[in-house]
């Protein structure tokens, strides 16, 4: 059987997986940005292309994290 890649791929945990990234997203109520930097960090390092791979998931889930923090800054 292929590798699933689009429905509940592995570097997401897979569809049995109750902590699958987009489950704890929808049960937390995450908007766009900390849904992203959940996802983000939920992959990292379970992706086949390394540790470059692994840096460049953590830093896109600070990107979206320090994204959400100037939005909420603004709103002060």
């Amino acid at each position: 059987m292929a590798e699933e890649k689009v429905n509940h791929p592995a570097h997401y945990g897979g569809k049995d997986n109750p902590y699958e990234a987009i489950k704890v997203i929808d049960a937390w109520k995450l908007g766009f940005s900390l849904g992203n930097a959940v996802k983000y960090i939920s992959r990292a390092g379970k992706k086949a292309q390394g540790i470059q791979a692994t840096v460049e998931d953590l830093k896109k889930a600070a990107w979206y994290i320090n994204h959400e923090i100037e939005r909420l800054e603004r709103l002060d």
